[in-house]
């Protein structure tokens, strides 16, 4: 039998979506948990092209969305970083319409990935004053995800990728010197920042006992390649190591702050459903 959901005013569904498996969570801006997880379907994708991965994404979403009365509950999907794509774009010069910004987008994502845009869907803050970032997300995935939504009468909010949901929620928390990322599945994810400009969004596997040397001899890497000073402050998100975030005991550390805290249920959580909360204010 499906469970019934009564929706109340500010409530709303959050789906992860990842490359093993699909979670639905419950969120509310005023009544009950902020987040609650209502069901998780894993899934192995079939062979290893990404169409294969896009079919067993919609198979595992159709299963997960059976069991749950969702009809006309709004919806946003958080992707996976590895599911979607984030790069730099810089305008060309006297760009004055949104199509020669759109072009430019298409040009450096060819360069950078090896395959032509048409595939993808871009999305970006367009600036034809200054450099910005884009992300892209695959069109086969998308329409898996909004055929599966429709036949469950869902109503599609957004899709946005991980790393995406993090910045959009923290980008006004960050002080002046200092970078930003997000740790999720020993994968940090980072904002290198000049001021409070993105210059570079880098992912860096984050080894096991990683600690504050490793991140200071990391950043400072980054910044070198960058052309930047090292930042004075790194602030992060998502599920920080604790030696990351251990006081800098000496100079030539680089403090790191956690912003924001773990939902209530969230140390239980799978990696799929933490995912499916990314961007959220415990």
């Amino acid at each position: 039998m499906p469970k019934f959901l009564d929706r109340l005013p500010g409530q709303a569904l959050r789906i992860g979506v990842s490359g093993f498996a699909v979670s639905l969570l419950k969120v509310s801006r005023w009544f009950g948990p902020k987040a609650e997880l209502l069901a998780e379907q894993p899934f192995s994708p079939e062979g290893v092209g990404a169409l294969h991965a896009h079919h067993a994404i919609g198979v595992a979403l159709r299963e997960l969305l059976a069991g749950q009365d969702v009809q006309g509950w709004p919806a946003s999907f958080v992707l996976a970083d590895e599911l979607a794509r984030v790069w730099q774009v810089t305008p060309p010069a006297q760009a004055a319409r949104l199509a020669d910004l759109e072009a430019a987008a298409a040009l450096r994502f060819h360069g950078l990935y090896g395959e032509p845009a048409a595939n993808w869907k871009i999305v970006a803050d367009w600036d034809a004053r200054q450099p910005f970032f884009a992300a892209a997300m695959p069109q086969p995935l998308l329409a898996t995800l909004e055929q599966a939504a429709a036949e469950h009468g869902l109503a599609v909010v957004e899709v946005q990728p991980h790393f995406v949901t993090a910045w959009n929620r923290w980008q006004g928390a960050v002080k002046t010197g200092a970078w930003f990322g997000q740790v999720h599945d020993n994968l940090l994810t980072l904002a290198v920042l000049d001021g409070k400009r993105l210059n570079a969004i880098r992912a860096l596997p984050v080894p096991r006992g990683a600690d504050q040397y490793w991140l200071a001899q990391t950043l400072k890497r980054e910044a070198l390649l960058a052309g930047l000073e090292a930042p004075q402050l790194l602030q992060l998100c998502g599920q920080v190591p604790p030696l990351l975030a251990k006081p800098a005991a000496n100079a030539d550390q680089i403090p790191c702050t956690v912003l924001g805290a773990a939902l209530p249920g969230e140390e239980k959580w799978s990696l799929a459903s933490v995912l499916a909360a990314g961007g959220l204010a415990a």
